[in-house]
């Protein structure tokens, strides 16, 4: 365990005693995208460093955890709180209480810490890690290897992607973390995975441990219904609509789609997940089986004075305060789209900055805290490498097309002044938008504004609030004059969040109790700590009369290959399939080098680049992904078709090897053959 590693989004392991770093291609994608340009795009060339000097710089602000220590804190957090306090009180005293124990472990400075809850705040633990800080990019396969078969494959069996890279670990001279220096060292890890080059068969022992991100196992009947008929559906529609404006501003391969590569990837693989997730949904039976496990919790609630006198608020407390919750979903959701443009946010969160500055550290919300002012100042640094104005402009102008379209009572009426809305009418038909005067506004808005300038960027971080409001900048102005309301809907949230605090828990008390009454196992939801799951290397029928077999091979590839996106293998790999040169790494099984496999894993998000192990531990591949069938399974998984999709590690060999001849890393990892 002290082997596998987060980067703060994807899970990752160290695989040679110098600090080397064995993670998904797509996790390392910013990074590789990071490092292209228009006439060095290493995206489609791929990048290897024959020695260390070569190593490219990460996207700043790129970070390995290593998990040290992990402590139980339920009394520090909650103990004491009685049931009578609102819920505003409830959430400061909670958030307080989190600060407070983060801060005490913080302050070695060699540390990140974080409390973590679990069972919906039954329990809560710390959980310490080490942070390294100066992250370099090693190797990564061409994206016609790392990504064949790109969004068309996502979530797909057959699969035929070479989904890895590399990053290496540096400290400073006596082994600590540190900010990037060319005095720096590789790190050494106290452990590091050796890699099998065996590999598997099918029915054998599998095993990930990684940072799986979120499930949603526990969550109410009315949760999951306003999931999959709502909120799903609408986000979808607004990622592929984000998707069509990009491209519609951008051509292929010029600089502008380098710098949004990254967004474009991850706006795909959700929109594609969550139609996955709808398909599911409506085919399925999750939404009976979940109001019929309400019905029985309730009659079994009922059967004992004890149990009614325990338990029988919780669940319809908790659904009311949830349909509260859902109020505002059509504000809260197209908002979270107009903040996702890079001038807006960036304003946002400077004028944010200012305001959280006046306040005590630990009274600070979480992101503008001391501990966070260096992730926010590398983040104001790399935005122009991802920012292209005119991609952003026609971004911002459509979802505030969208937004005039919600209930005029979820309207932010400091939004619909600086726009120049018309927030008297609340229906569509008679609320078209005027296109041309919009335009006109935003054209001046991005024309003037100076937030596309590193340094000024920079330099708003110390500006004092009288600065902010005297400023001239439109982007500023904006986030001046939404600020107030943007402040009381955050603030009404955390009251609403504090309520839901006392009742969570009260609901998973008692449907843990019933669980156990019936012997069904109870663990808790991913929350993006250190997890495992096992099982093995397994087929499964996604559909009457269909098999799907475990491993696929190199000739899979060649089969797909048409030379065009996302099948373009490159041309030296299709010509050692041709010649059979399987080399070292041949599976006499299957006669052909595998390539991707199968197994029966419970994974989700976060877990990619999480390294699969088998029954000695040895590194045997990297999960990066899940099949069609699976994807609900972040809120219902089904053993008999829930299946992890793994990288083979033989494959990742006999690339490194003859196509990109990375001799110098297998040189460097302890290979088992």
């Amino acid at each position: 365990m002290g082997a596998i590693v987060s980067t703060g989004g994807c899970t990752a392991s160290f695989v040679s005693p110098q600090g080397l770093i064995a993670t998904n291609h797509h996790c390392i994608y910013g990074s590789i995208q990071y490092n292209s340009t228009e006439d060095n795009n290493l995206l489609k060339n791929g990048f290897l460093a024959k020695s260390m000097d070569q190593e490219l710089q990460a996207t700043p602000g790129s970070r390995i955890y290593v998990t040290e220590e992990i402590v139980k804190v339920s009394a520090d957090i909650v103990g004491g709180l009685g049931e009578k306090v609102t819920g505003i009180e409830r959430f400061k005293t909670i958030d307080k209480n989190r600060k407070a124990l983060v801060a005490e472990c913080e302050y070695d400075k060699r540390y990140r810490c974080r409390v973590v809850s679990f069972h919906g705040g039954m329990e809560y633990f710390l959980f310490k890690q080490l942070m390294l800080r100066d992250i370099r990019m090693v190797y990564a396969p061409a994206t016609s290897i790392g990504k064949y078969g790109g969004d068309i494959d996502n979530w797909m069996w057959p699969r035929h992607t070479g989904d890895f890279g590399f990053y290496r670990a540096y400290v400073d001279k006596d082994g600590l973390p540190a900010d990037y220096s060319e005095d720096n060292v590789p790190y050494k890890p106290k452990h590091f995975l050796k890699i099998s080059a065996s590999g598997l068969s099918a029915d054998d022992y599998i095993m990930v441990l990684g940072y799986p991100g979120r499930t949603n196992r526990y969550r109410t009947s009315i949760e999951v219904k306003n999931n999959f008929t709502w909120t799903y559906p609408a986000a979808k529609a607004y990622r592929e609509e984000y998707i069509d404006i990009i491209k519609a501003n951008s051509a292929e391969g010029s600089d502008a789609r380098i710098k949004y590569a990254g967004t474009l990837a991850g706006l795909a693989n959700y929109a594609k997940n969550f139609g996955s997730m709808i398909t599911s949904y409506n085919k399925g039976t999750t939404q009976q089986r979940k109001d019929q496990m309400e019905k029985d919790l309730a009659s079994w609630v009922a059967e004992l004075p004890t149990r009614t006198e325990k338990y029988a608020n919780s669940l319809q407390g908790l659904n009311g305060l949830i349909l509260q919750s859902q109020e505002n979903k059509e504000r809260d959701l197209v908002m979270s789209y107009m903040a996702r443009t890079t001038m807006m946010s960036t304003a946002l969160a400077l004028y944010k900055l200012a305001n959280e500055s006046q306040k005590p550290d630990l009274e600070r919300d979480q992101g503008y805290q001391q501990r966070d002012i260096a992730r926010f100042e590398q983040r104001m640094k790399s935005i122009n490498r991802r920012y292209d104005s005119d991609i952003d402009k026609a971004v911002l102008l459509h979802f505030i097309k969208h937004y005039t379209t919600i209930p005029q009572a979820q309207k932010i009426k400091s939004l619909d002044k600086f726009f120049a809305l018309n927030n008297e009418i609340d229906n569509q038909a008679d609320n078209e938008v005027d296109d041309s005067k919009l335009q006109k506004l935003l054209d001046s808005m991005y024309t003037n504004t100076k937030l596309d300038d590193e340094e000024t960027r920079l330099q708003w971080m110390k500006k004092s609030l009288a600065k902010f409001e005297q400023s001239n900048d439109p982007f500023i102005q904006l986030a001046v004059a939404i600020y107030a309301e943007r402040e009381a809907i955050s603030d009404s949230s955390d009251a609403l969040s504090g309520d839901i605090q006392a009742f969570r828990p009260k609901y998973m008390e008692a449907l843990i109790a019933y669980y156990k009454s019936i012997g069904k196992a109870v663990y808790a939801d991913a929350n993006s700590t250190l997890r495992i799951t096992y099982g093995n290397v397994k087929s499964y029928s996604p559909a009457d009369g269909m098999l799907a077999l475990p491993f696929t091979t190199l000739e899979g590839v060649a089969a797909k290959h048409t030379g065009e996106k996302p099948f373009n293998a490159p041309d030296k790999q299709m010509e050692l399939i041709k010649q059979k040169h399987y080399g070292k790494y041949l599976s006499k099984s299957l006669g052909s080098v595998p390539v991707n496999y199968l197994g029966t894993l419970d994974i989700t998000g976060g877990n990619s680049g999480s390294p699969t192990l088998n029954a000695r531990a040895e590194f045997v591949g990297l999960a990066f992904d899940g099949v069609y069938e699976s994807i609900i399974g972040d809120w219902d998984y089904d053993e008999q078709l829930n299946r992890a999709i793994s990288v083979d590690s033989r494959y990742m060999l006999w690339v490194m090897e003859y196509i990109d001849g990375a001799d110098n890393l297998i040189k460097e990892m302890e290979i088992i053959r």
